[in-house]
């Protein structure tokens, strides 16, 4: 999937709270912006009791530019209203990867 080493992960972990109505139209809608932003490398999730979204970026300054995307601050903004019961962002640098598949 990601070729470029050294790069950067954004892991994004969150629990939601009862009333989830329209999350996940917004979480659809700022991954299809993401893709389109400078920078942007790929992006996983999966989402249970506790949510992880880990995004990949070539630098720091692309996540930098998402972090201020306007529709990206307006979700966020959202979210902390309406959606989020807690979260936690992580930014880490990628040093190496590997992986395996069937």
């Amino acid at each position: 999937m990601l070729k470029y080493t050294p790069y950067y992960a954004v892991i994004f972990t969150s629990t939601l709270t009862e009333n989830d109505s329209g999350y996940t139209e917004m979480a659809e809608r700022m991954e299809s912006l993401a893709k389109k932003q400078p920078g942007f490398l790929g992006f996983e999730s999966a989402r249970s009791e506790v949510g992880i979204s880990v995004s990949y970026w070539k630098t720091l300054k692309s996540i930098a530019d998402w972090k201020t995307q306007t529709d990206h601050q307006f979700a966020q903004e959202r979210g902390i209203q309406d959606w989020y019961k807690w979260y936690k962002v992580r930014i880490c640098k990628v040093e190496r990867t590997y992986d395996f598949s069937r």
